[in-house]
């Protein structure tokens, strides 16, 4: 999966903690339990791009499969919306994925949510529920199409058989802009509320990548984690974002509009 996103390393430090439950057998003391928490929890190497500024890996209790957590804040402390974090690859490869069926909604003349994940091959909709009509389209080399002027639900959706970033637009209200981050691996998350978490996570040597509309240099943010498969991975990352870019709307005219 190659998005061509310019990318720049920072240095960063990686602070790593590693905790277990203590096991309930009496016969387990607490000196065998933090041995053997010391020999079953790797270290963590970290590689870290564009705008990160701070890292925090913490290894939680374990699990029956790996989960990775995500903490997301940007420059203010402020917890970050529309972001995605993925898996790129495990040991140098990615499971197949599984083509999904997902809505972009059109509320306010603005694209709900503002950023949607999903896997190559996914069908997409595009409710309309506004009062007025839209005309989504996209020249994004990963997807071009155009859903021609409409209200209500239109009568397919879209397919998106190709990984890539595709940018939304409609063709009646410049104002509105969305995008669609098409994946080709099952791992992924979309980051709410600075909140984001990807489960039953096989061991592995794990490329995490993590995106953001506004990130520095349109970079990702890249981590290389080795997770066992009763590992839970608590990542708290704060990352420098451009100033959010608003257009103004066109005045309403009285009458009917579209």
């Amino acid at each position: 999966m190659n998005f061509n996103f310019r990318t720049s390393v920072l240095s960063a430090t990686a602070v790593l903690s590693a905790t277990a439950a203590l096991s309930t057998t009496a016969a387990l003391s607490a000196t065998s339990a933090l041995s053997a928490t010391a020999a079953h929890f790797p270290t963590l190497a970290s590689t870290f791009k564009a705008g990160l500024l701070l890292v925090v890996l913490t290894i939680g209790p374990g699990c029956l499969a790996a989960t990775l957590n995500l903490t997301l804040t940007d420059q203010h402390g402020t917890p970050v919306e529309d972001a995605v974090m993925y898996v790129r690859s495990i040991d140098g490869s990615i499971p197949p994925s599984s083509p999904m069926q997902v809505d972009v909604d059109q509320i306010d003349e603005a694209f709900v949510p503002h950023v949607r994940a999903a896997t190559a091959g996914s069908l997409v909709n595009f409710p309309n529920s506004d009062h007025v009509r839209h005309h989504v389209y996209s020249f994004s080399k990963a997807k071009t199409f155009e859903v021609p002027l409409y209200s209500g639900v239109p009568s397919a959706p879209t397919l998106f058989d190709q990984a890539g970033l595709v940018t939304l637009g409609c063709n009646i209200h410049d104002h509105m802009l969305g995008y669609i981050l098409i994946l080709d691996t099952p791992y992924f998350s979309e980051i709410r509320a600075g909140k984001g978490s990807i489960a039953t996570l096989p061991a592995g040597e794990l490329v995490v990548e993590i995106w953001h509309p506004r990130l520095l240099d349109a970079g990702v943010i890249t981590q290389l984690l080795q997770a066992t498969a009763d590992a839970e991975l608590n990542l708290e990352l704060q990352v420098t974002l451009r100033p959010e870019r608003m257009v103004r709307r066109a005045p309403r005219r009285s009458g009917s509009r579209y």
